[in-house]
C-alpha cells in the first residue's frame, strides 16, 4: 500500500479502501499537498476499478473530519499559486465525485468550507452526534468553489442552500440529518465501524451491479423521468450477460451466499 504524506490509506476489509485524511494538528484541512496525494488516489479509480469495491473517506481523530483549506498556507500564496491550487482542487473534487466505485464519507467531526464540499462529493455519509457543518466561504471574501453551490443545494434544496451559504451559518449534525446532508447519525466512536460496515455491505454485492446502479441514480436525475428511464434500461442491459448476474441467481436458488467476481 502507497504512502503519503497527508493521507493515511489502507484496506481494512477486501475490497474496501480506506482514506484517511491525516493531519489533525491543521484539523485536517487541505494544504496543497493534500490536493495531489487525494488526486494520486482518487484518478486511478476511474480506469483501475477492479482492486477495490467501495471507498470509505474519514479524518485522523475526533475533532474533524476537515476544516477546509489551509488558510495558514494560503496565506502565503501568490494569487498565481492560488489560481494553480484551486484548479488541483477543483480537479480532485471531481475525480471523487466521477469515482465509479461508491465513496462513502464516515464524518468523525467538523466539516467546514472545503471539508463539507469534500464530503458532499461522496455518494451518502454517517455522522458523528457531535459533528458541525457550515459552509462560510463569503465571511472570507469568497464562495464555495468546491461544487458546494451545487451539491448542498441538490441535498438540502435551493432555498435552504442559500441560506446556509448566504449567511455563512453553521448547522448541526441533527439538523445535516434532517435536511438530508447526511444519513445517519451516530456516537463520535461508532461512526467509522458503521460507515465501513455499510462498506463491507457493498463490497459484498455484485460490483459490476453496484457500480450501474450507481450511475444509473446520478446521471438519471440530471434527466426528465423518461429519459431517465431509459437511461436506466440501458445499464441494466449491462448486466445481463454476466458470470455475476448467473452466478447471483444461481447461489438464490441453492440457498448460499453468491460469490461474486466481476466479471
Amino acid at each position: 500500500m502507497k504512502t503519503y504524506e497527508t493521507l493515511l490509506v489502507d484496506e481494512p476489509h477486501p475490497g474496501v479502501l480506506l482514506v484517511t485524511l491525516n493531519r489533525p494538528e491543521f484539523s485536517n484541512a487541505f494544504n496543497t499537498q493534500t490536493g495531489r496525494d487525494l488526486f494520486d488516489v482518487f484518478h486511478p479509480l476511474e480506469l483501475e476499478h477492479r482492486k477495490y469495491r467501495c471507498v470509505v473517506i474519514t479524518g485522523a481523530g475526533q475533532k474533524a473530519f476537515c476544516a477546509g483549506g489551509d488558510l495558514k498556507e494560503r496565506n502565503t500564496l501568490t494569487e498565481e499559486q492560488w489560481v494553480l491550487q484551486h484548479e488541483l482542487f477543483e480537479r480532485t473534487f471531481r475525480h471523487v465525485l466521477n469515482c465509479p466505485l461508491p465513496v462513502l464519507a464516515a464524518v468523525n467531526g467538523a466539516a467546514f468550507g472545503g471539508g463539507l464540499e469534500l464530503m458532499l462529493q461522496c455518494d451518502f455519509a454517517f455522522a458523528s452526534r457531535t459533528a458541525r457543518f457550515a459552509l462560510t466561504e463569503v465571511s472570507l471574501g469568497i464562495m464555495p468553489g468546491g461544487g458546494g453551490t451545487q451539491t448542498l443545494a441538490r441535498a438540502v434544496g435551493e432555498r435552504r442552500a442559500k441560506e446556509l451559504i448566504l449567511t455563512a451559518t453553521p448547522f448541526s449534525a441533527e439538523e445535516a440529518l434532517a435536511w438530508g446532508v447526511v444519513n445517519r447519525l451516530f456516537e463520535p466512536d461508532e461512526v467509522l465501524d458503521k460507515t465501513l460496515e455499510a462498506a463491507q455491505r457493498i463490497a459484498s454485492n455484485a460490483p459490476i451491479s453496484v457500480r450501474q446502479a450507481k450511475h444509473s441514480i446520478h446521471y438519471g436525475l440530471q434527466m426528465d423521468l423518461t429519459s431517465g428511464m431509459l437511461f436506466e434500461l440501458e445499464a441494466y442491459q449491462r448486466m445481463v450477460q454476466t458470470e455475476d448476474r448467473q452466478e447471483g441467481v444461481r447461489a438464490f436458488n441453492e440457498k448460499r451466499k453468491p460469490v461474486f467476481k466481476g466479471r
